[in-house]
């Protein structure tokens, strides 16, 4: 009875609680206002010199890249991996590709576009979200491993540790999920012809399942190639837009929280609610780059818990795209933390090897000079660097693919024969 009234007490308070916490701010601000707009200008400056530059052409490329089918050719490779070793359609695959290639807000973006298609339902929607929402590429390696850390080597490091460890909390996250067999939903308004054309599609070689999906793609989307390139860049530059929005909102709330709370250190509270913010608190904590990268394991450890963590800030950013599928906080919350520790153990695990074989393999990135990203020159410096990491970004694909293909064979052998 308790309990009940418990939970009607909160569902009656939700809608008052956004505007009590914007009043909470506003007196805070107001307290404090000097030190609630330098914590608000670190918050710019850290989003326009690194976050948006570094961001801005792969969401481009990845938002085209969907417009024109090609992911969804590749999601149908994927379908395999998506079905046996995460429980979710296959649809989903492309989904999995942007989130690592691109990050959370492109990944949150793609399983939006999904469920409007009704290729999914509200439960794989809040499932795959949680598995697909990676930090981006750019942010390991840029913002993290060369401006923060000034060692590219080191952002190679995190940035696999980030892979490994996220593909593994989707499989363990799989476990827990309804065991009941996957079904792709036929979208509403869909006539017997669709349905018939896409149990003859099942039955196609796979390079016609390829080209199929790739060209109902297109048709669906509609749009020519001028358009697709100017929607394009309005909708990267209003992704970063409201990411920046985040950041300084952020930066202010944790300057608000070191204030009442002085004993609390500053780059415990960065790194639960702000990604960035979090990891360049973890790395300035450090006087000594090179120490903090070779001295001991914690302090990587540590970084690459909160970079797989992601901040409130990021899992409100992608629930706010995701508002219209019903994803849930809590469990998106859990699958998370269940990352952070993947990626904490693995990083005890894989760091000291993965340094030393990019110091055998990769001479030249693992003893790059240091890059001081913040002066004249960033968005210069930051291109510079992107088609290393386009390079990456497709052998990721590459890899994807190969294990899919492993996935499907070894599966289709211990099929019965008769």
């Amino acid at each position: 009875m308790i309990n009940f009234r418990f939970r009607h007490f909160l569902s009656g308070s939700a809608p008052f609680i956004p505007g009590a916490a914007a009043i909470l701010l506003a007196i805070a601000i107001v307290a404090a206002p000097e030190a609630s707009f330098k914590a608000s200008l670190t918050g710019l400056s850290l989003w326009w010199t690194l976050v948006f530059p570094a961001l801005l052409p792969f969401l481009i490329l990845s938002e085209m890249l969907s417009a024109s089918g090609f992911v969804h050719g590749i999601g149908v490779l994927l379908e395999p991996l998506m079905k046996r070793w995460f429980r979710l359609p296959g649809a989903g695959g492309w989904t999995l590709v942007l989130g690592l290639t691109a990050g959370f807000p492109a990944g949150a973006g793609g399983v939006m576009q999904l469920y409007k298609q009704g290729a999914i339902t509200d439960k794989e929607a809040g499932r795959l979200a949680a598995i697909v929402h990676y930090a981006s590429p750019v942010t390991l390696l840029i913002v993290v491993g060369t401006a923060f850390l000034h060692s590219p080597a080191a952002g190679y490091a995190l940035l696999a540790i980030h892979w490994l460890s996220g593909l593994a909390t989707g499989m363990l996250s799989a476990c827990f999920s309804s065991s009941r067999k996957i079904v792709s939903p036929i979208p509403q308004g869909s006539d017997t012809r669709h349905t018939g054309s896409r149990s003859r599609a099942k039955k196609a070689s796979l390079p016609r399942r390829i080209h199929q999906a790739a060209a109902d793609a297109r048709s669906r989307d509609g749009r020519g190639f001028g358009k697709v390139l100017g929607e394009s860049v309005s909708s990267a530059v209003q992704n970063l837009m409201i990411v920046g929005g985040y950041m300084i909102m952020f930066a202010v709330v944790v300057s608000i929280i070191t204030r009442l709370f002085p004993g609390l250190p500053n780059l415990v509270t960065a790194s639960l609610l702000e990604i960035h913010l979090g990891a360049r608190s973890m790395t300035s904590a450090a006087t000594d780059h090179e120490g903090f990268i070779l001295g001991g394991l914690l302090g990587p450890a540590l970084l690459s818990a909160g970079l797989a963590w992601s901040g409130i800030c990021a899992q409100l950013q992608a629930l706010t795209v995701l508002k219209t599928a019903n994803v849930r906080f809590l469990p998106f919350t859990a699958v998370r933390l269940l990352h952070g520790l993947f990626a904490f153990a693995f990083t005890l695990l894989l760091w000291t090897p993965l340094l030393n074989l990019q110091a055998a393999v990769l001479p030249v990135i693992a003893a790059s000079p240091p890059a001081d990203l913040p002066q004249i020159g960033t968005s210069l410096r930051i291109w510079a660097l992107a088609p290393q990491i386009l390079g990456l970004q497709t052998l990721l694909v590459m890899l994807l693919l190969a294990l899919s293909a492993a996935v499907k064979l070894l599966t289709s052998n211990r099929r019965p024969s008769g």
